[in-house]
């Protein structure tokens, strides 16, 4: 009952060798680009990161300026 042709007699053709052939391909093709996509997004997360550090850096040395600022004002 585990035989997806269930209920046929099971023979070798061409045509469906082929059409499992090409299944096969199709298969690996897809498995191929999931593992490229999750490559992707994890680059992806990582240039993320580092662009959240660098906003954060920009930041600090603004506000930083700007304490400064204000304490060269103030005697």
């Amino acid at each position: 009952m585990g035989d997806p042709r269930y209920g046929f007699e099971s023979f070798d053709c061409a045509p469906g060798l082929r059409l499992e052939a090409h299944e096969r391909v199709a298969k690996l093709q897809f498995e191929s680009l999931n593992r490229r996509l999750d490559k992707i997004e994890q680059l992806i997360e990582r240039l993320e990161r580092r662009l959240w550090l660098t906003v954060y850096g920009v930041v600090g040395v603004i506000l930083a300026q700007a304490f400064q600022s204000i304490l060269d004002v103030t005697p």
